[in-house]
């Protein structure tokens, strides 16, 4: 009962970055709904899947993959170009508590000079939201790639 509370807290709460995101870039006001959507389920499994024992990088890639073969169905459905509705449903799942860490780390370093536990936390919080974007694009990109693979460049 407790994991379904968090579950749907965290579908709630995801989709409003992603619909404030859409709005931000004027995305059709009908189209605000599936943004909404996109942007709960994409969290929602990522929360599921870290849940369960997997590392957030692997379940961001899951999560943007998922929600980039979602994006390609209703693009096709709707007649609406898919980023429409990929970008603004994974910007909830964008590291900035780990970026944010880095960042301070590195001031940090600059002004208290170097320790091995700082540059720990610096290294550490940097890789993690260098993978994640990481994830985040190439999740992105793998149903296009997958699909429209033998389609002709010219």
């Amino acid at each position: 009962m407790e994991l379904l509370t968090f579950f749907l807290l965290d579908a709630l709460m995801a989709s409003i970055p992603a619909v404030g995101f859409a709005m931000v870039f004027n995305v059709p006001q009908k189209m605000l709904v599936y943004c909404a959507i996109g942007g709960a389920f994409a969290h929602s499994l990522r929360f599921l899947l870290m849940h369960f024992g997997i590392p957030i990088e692997w379940a961001t890639l899951v999560a943007s993959t998922s929600m980039g073969f979602l994006g390609l169905y209703w693009s096709r459905k709707r007649l609406i170009p898919r980023p429409v509705f990929t970008v603004a449903s994974v910007i909830p799942m964008i590291p900035g508590s780990f970026g944010f860490t880095t960042l301070v780390g590195i001031f940090e370093l600059h002004t208290l000079g170097y320790s091995l536990q700082l540059m720990q936390v610096v290294v550490e919080n940097g890789l993690r939201t260098l993978f994640i974007l990481g994830a985040l694009s190439f999740g992105l990109a793998i149903p296009s790639i997958l699909i429209y693979r033998g389609r002709p460049i010219v």
